[in-house]
């Protein structure tokens, strides 16, 4: 990292090197709009130079042959300095995408510690071998079932948490011996340009991470199309997953898609109200509502309805809004002019469609408000579900709030989404909140709480939220080819299929006579 113009630089790290560029990405504080930071606004040369940095690392041998166990131990060596590091990425992911102290630290950088280090623990621990069944027939054998390396991938990263989710593609990536290039989003790419550099210093051998900054609609475009590129791993929005599905099938590359969502939550008439009215807020307006799993459409029965909307409004309104640097601030800004604009289009649609806002809808008052991408916390009421509230992926501050009369109209309208992301239920009775979430298509669904991503359980969506699953004991399974190794056993030539072709055939009746 270097200074210029007095505030942080950082350059591209491509094959063990800095790699720096006149061209520039500017980083401004969407909570003031001060520049902040500078980076190096690489292209689609930087990118080829990548690709190529991480095939000749991964052709080497230098990681990918390795033992399993040497890249687990490599890997938790980066855990302990990142854990020692941790206020670095803290401040890194603060300045950029306007996180507050409080969820950079637990849920940004925490999250990000946790996960690394189950992906670093995870690979000594991977079946990459095991035997299969002992055939019998037509001979002896015995087959060996493979993991091995996918080769050179690609991933895409957005700018909600910059760090955590590009970890959970480089995690898995390296721990089962691949070689990567990352592009993180130009809005957010200081945190892991400094992870890049610190992993070098830990000792991975250089080219294995390559980490290139760049437009998306370029370097992203580029590197999901690469035909020295063998698998792309993209979160993002669902509309750009369908443009990076259509570049990747141009070599038949392996794809791992997180894309949109519009969680429902379902909260039935037995749950504990209190609870499930923080946990409502909770579920929407975390990092102000920019979380492709939040909770963004809350179904409440006839009965429940009236009080719970007057004890989330009430509560709502405690939700402190100001300066991300106090511990004491609850909700921070969006990240960026683009995203501010694109939420008051849909807050305004919302109300020419006939729904009602019972709190927010607008910018805060006062005068740290006047620079900055502010939106306040916002909750509608009567709003049905074919509003573009109620459909759209917002990705803000914006609560769609919604009434069923009983179980099967809740859960029909929880299904009746585009995405199938996550979904939470709240009840006191375990078994029926149970049967309900089972009833709910969506690849993560809690029960009684919200957000509560573990690194032991799988993560992604059904329907248009994505394909595959990040983090879990099966993360590595996308990173990874299947090599089925058959040996034959018998030693006895006669019994081999291939006999058949090569042995004389019979004679014919009349030339035996």
């Amino acid at each position: 990292m270097t200074q210029t113009t007095g505030v942080r630089h950082m350059a591209m790290r491509i094959g063990g090197q800095d790699v720096d560029t006149t061209d520039i990405f500017e980083i401004r504080s969407p909570a003031t709009e001060e520049l902040v930071a500078t980076a190096a606004r690489g292209t689609i040369q930087h990118a080829d130079q990548a690709v190529a940095a991480a095939r000749t690392s991964f052709e080497s041998g230098v990681w990918s042959t390795i033992s399993p166990q040497d890249r687990s131990r490599l890997m938790l060596g980066i855990a302990e300095v990142f854990n020692e590091r941790s206020d670095e990425f803290v401040e890194l992911e603060m300045i950029a995408n306007g996180a507050t102290l409080r969820q950079a630290t637990g849920f940004h950088i925490g999250v990000a510690t946790m996960h690394w280090t189950y992906f670093a623990e995870l690979a000594g621990t991977y079946r990459f071998e095991s035997p299969a069944p002992t055939a019998k027939y037509p001979t002896l054998a015995q087959s060996y079932i493979r993991r091995e390396p996918v080769g050179v991938c690609a991933a895409i990263a957005p700018w909600n948490y910059p760090l955590a989710l590009s970890l959970w593609k480089v995690g898995p990536a390296l721990a089962a011996g691949n070689s990567i290039v990352l592009k993180p989003d130009e809005k957010t790419p200081l945190s892991m340009l400094l992870f890049a550099q610190m992993a070098e210093e830990c000792g991975l051998p250089p080219g294995v991470l390559n980490v290139v900054t760049g437009v998306g609609e370029e370097v992203g475009a580029h590197l999901a199309g690469h035909p020295g590129v063998d698998k792309v791993a993209f979160t993002g929005s669902t509309a750009v997953g369908r443009e990076i599905m259509r570049l990747a099938s141009n070599t038949v590359k392996n794809i791992t898609l997180e894309l949109g969502g519009k969680g429902p939550v379902i909260v039935l008439d037995d749950a504990d109200i209190p609870t499930a009215v923080d946990a409502a807020l909770f579920g929407c307006f975390l990092y102000s509502g920019q979380m492709c799993e939040s909770g963004t459409r809350l179904l409440l029965p006839d009965s429940l309805h009236d009080e719970f909307v007057d004890r989330l409004v009430a509560r709502a309104a405690q939700i402190k809004v100001g300066d991300p640097n106090d511990m004491e601030t609850d909700m921070g800004p969006v990240v960026s002019r683009a995203q501010h604009d694109r939420i008051m289009s849909l807050i305004r649609s919302g109300e020419e469609q006939g729904a009602r806002i019972v709190l927010g809808g607008g910018v805060p008052c006062g005068d740290q408000f006047e620079r900055g991408f502010w939106v306040e916390p916002t909750i509608f009421v009567d709003v049905t579900n074919d509003m573009r509230i109620a459909r759209e992926e917002i990705f803000g501050p914006v609560l769609s709030v919604l009434r069923y009369h009983d179980e099967d109209e809740a859960i029909r309208i929880a299904n009746d989404t585009d995405y199938g992301l996550s979904a939470a239920v709240w009840s006191t009775d375990d078994e029926r909140a149970l049967e309900v979430g089972r009833r709910i298509r969506a690849g993560t669904v809690w029960i009684n709480d919200v957000h509560n991503i573990n690194a032991d359980a799988p993560f992604g969506g059904y329907k248009q939220s994505g394909l595959g699953r990040e983090i879990g004991p099966y993360c590595l399974d996308a990173y990874t080819e299947v090599k089925n190794l058959h040996l034959d056993l018998s030693r006895k030539l006669d019994r081999r299929p291939y006999d058949v072709l090569l042995s004389k055939p019979p004679t014919t009746q009349g030339e035996q006579r």
